[in-house]
Formats: structure tokens, C-alpha cells, sequence
């Protein structure tokens, strides 16, 4: 099969042909139909992931087909449409006994701990725990931008930080996941403030239903200006970048008693990043982290998007060939255009 693959991290990754992936024993190879392009993809050709083995083919956001199954796969069959939780669970660890396969103890990462959807074909391993299902009328590069960016945010928002009607929303970063975040909590009824660097995310945000904005390079005190326009501070804050500054932000712009939930990874270098604890004991407030979603609270997820409530379909920025993914990876770094760019010819 065709694949992006890369030797060295840091180093520009190439097409290549390589053998094609067969289905461990509980596990299914998916045929790839699209698959969404990634900042933790970005991070993961870093070398920011410790779990990624080199050669490595990257890609983690995907909805495809199933091209053939494992021996002791149960409840899919060959052909079904199907999409996957970036963070698969075993199935068998008390986490994923407890229903929190996203923090599974013996996780499973396509595109990190194993090859991944820059690729014709996929492998899944625990596909009775954690495939989804795909309803009919979804188009696979819609479902496969749901991806972490989508799922992630409606964990953040629906399950973690438990959004009600009328509360002011904070999300630091109109990317991806803030765009996500910013549609989903939205349609929960809440007032949203998007914070971004440029004026053109910042009006696509608007268009998904933010009722104010803040541009970060025109204002000098992004935390006085979050403050000022919910009049005292947000409910909920989210940042959806990953960065020392926006973590900051996202917190100290709470009011008191204000849930903050960390969505954009923090690695490398940023890993460790200084939070106002000072305020964090004042005012109780409450920080969350979200590490995707298990695959049983799509159906919450799907049913949204079949009556309307929520429009993925919106976020899908450009399609493109699996040619053209070295290139778009490598320039992840810049933030550039909008929306997500999916893969969906290879």
C-alpha cells in the first residue's frame, strides 16, 4: 500500500510503498476513505510523542471501510462504514471497566503507538470496544475531521466541563479544536468569547455562533478584555492551542468558582507551563484535562449531527491526496488557513 512514512523525526516525511497492515486476533484493517490532518500529528513527527517507534507512518484521524477482521472480532463484519476514537481502550483495565476508555491504562493510538491513516489501509486493534459506526448519511471526510479535534471538544464541553444555557464560554485559539469547541458549546446554549491572533479566524468563528471576540496581537490585556465582556469573568474557559500563554489566559480570565479545560496539547517544551495557582485556591476554581472520548458517547455526538444541532461539515477547510500530505504536515506549525485539512484521495 501507499503510505506517508518518515525515518527521522524532524525530517521531511515521503510517499512510499509499504506492506499492507493484517488484523491482530481482537483487531480490524480499515480501508481508508479520509483522514483528517492534525497538530498532534505535527507534534508526533517532532519527536514530542515518546510512544512513536521509527520508521513511522503518522495519522490518527480517519473513516474508512472494513477491509477484514481478527478471529475473535464478534460484532462488525466486512464492509461496514466505520470511524475510531483516536485513544482506543482494551476493553479490560479498570479504567475501561469504569466506561473511561480514553484513559486507558493499556491504550492504543493509532498514528502514535502503532502506524497510523497517512495510508490506503489501518489496522485497529479492540475493534468491538471502541469502533463507531457510521450513519449513511455521513461522508467520510466529515466523519473522519470529527477526528480528536471534534471529539475532543465535545468531551470538553458537554462531559468535562458540563456547560449549561447562558454561561460565557472562554476559548483561547480558533483553530481545530477551538472552532469545534466554539460550535458545540454553542449549540449547549452557552455565550461564547473566541480569542485568536488573526481577524480571519476570528470571523469564521463569529459565523459558528461566537458572540464576541478578542484579537490577541490588538489587545494588550486579553485576560482584562475576557473579564469586561462576560462581566466578571467566563464560566468556562478552554484552551484550544496548547500553549504556556493561552493556559495562562484560560485560567486567569475565569471567574470565581470557573471550570478551565485543557484541550491543545502541551509537549515539549511547554509541557510544564506556570498556571496562578494564587487564584486557582482563592477562587475554587476547578481545571479539567480532556484526552478524547470513548466510543460509546458517540451516539450522543452522532444524534447532534443528525438533527442539525451541530455541522462538522462546516469545519472541513480542504480536501486533499495523500501527495500532498508531507507537505501540509510539515506546515502545521504555522497555523495557516482555516478549518481542517482532510486527506481523501489515495
Amino acid at each position: 500500500m501507499k503510505a506517508v512514512i518518515f525515518e527521522q523525526f524532524g525530517q521531511p516525511p515521503r510517499i512510499a510503498t509499504v506492506a499492507d497492515p493484517v488484523p491482530a486476533m481482537t483487531g480490524v484493517v480499515i480501508k481508508v476513505e479520509a483522514t483528517g490532518l492534525c497538530r498532534s500529528d505535527w507534534h508526533g513527527w517532532m519527536g514530542h510523542d515518546p510512544d512513536i517507534v521509527l520508521p513511522h507512518v503518522p495519522g490518527h484521524e480517519l473513516a474508512g471501510t472494513i477491509q477484514a477482521i481478527g478471529n475473535h472480532v464478534t460484532q462488525w463484519k466486512i464492509g461496514q462504514r466505520v470511524t475510531v476514537p483516536f485513544v482506543g481502550g482494551c476493553g479490560r483495565c479498570f479504567e475501561c471497566n469504569s466506561g473511561n476508555h480514553q484513559v486507558c491504562e493499556h491504550q492504543f493510538q493509532p498514528g502514535f503507538t502503532a502506524w497510523g491513516s497517512f495510508a490506503e489501509y489501518v489496522a485497529v486493534d479492540f475493534a468491538d470496544t471502541n469502533l463507531v459506526a457510521l450513519p449513511d448519511t455521513l461522508d467520510f471526510a466529515t466523519a473522519a475531521s470529527l477526528g480528536c479535534r471534534f471529539v475532543t471538544s465535545f468531551r470538553a464541553i458537554v462531559d468535562q466541563a458540563k456547560v449549561k444555557p447562558g454561561e460565557w464560554v472562554a476559548v483561547h485559539g480558533c483553530g481545530g479544536v477551538g472552532l469545534s469547541a466554539i460550535m458545540i458549546a454553542t449549540a449547549m446554549g452557552a455565550n461564547v468569547v473566541a480569542v485568536d491572533l488573526t481577524e480571519d479566524k476570528l470571523a469564521y468563528a463569529r459565523d459558528l455562533g461566537a458572540v464576541a471576540t478578542v484579537n490577541g496581537r490588538q489587545t494588550t490585556d486579553i485576560i482584562g478584555a475576557v473579564r469586561e465582556i462576560t462581566k466578571g469573568g467566563a464560566h468556562v474557559s478552554i484552551d484550544a492551542l496548547g500553549h504556556p500563554s493561552t493556559c495562562f489566559n484560560s485560567i486567569a480570565n475565569l471567574r470565581r468558582r470557573g471550570r478551565h479545560v485543557q484541550v491543545g496539547l502541551m509537549l515539549g517544551d511547554h509541557a510544564h507551563p506556570p498556571i496562578p495557582m494564587d487564584k486557582v485556591i482563592a477562587h475554587e476554581l476547578e481545571i479539567y484535562g480532556s484526552h478524547g472520548m470513548q466510543a460509546f458517547r458517540y451516539k450522543a455526538l452522532m444524534d447532534m449531527l443528525e438533527t442539525g444541532k451541530l455541522q462538522p461539515q462546516r469545519l472541513v477547510g480542504k480536501e486533499i491526496a495523500l501527495e500532498e500530505a508531507p507537505a501540509a504536515l510539515m506546515a502545521m506549525d504555522r497555523f495557516e488557513g482555516k478549518g481542517i485539512n482532510v486527506i481523501t484521495r489515495f
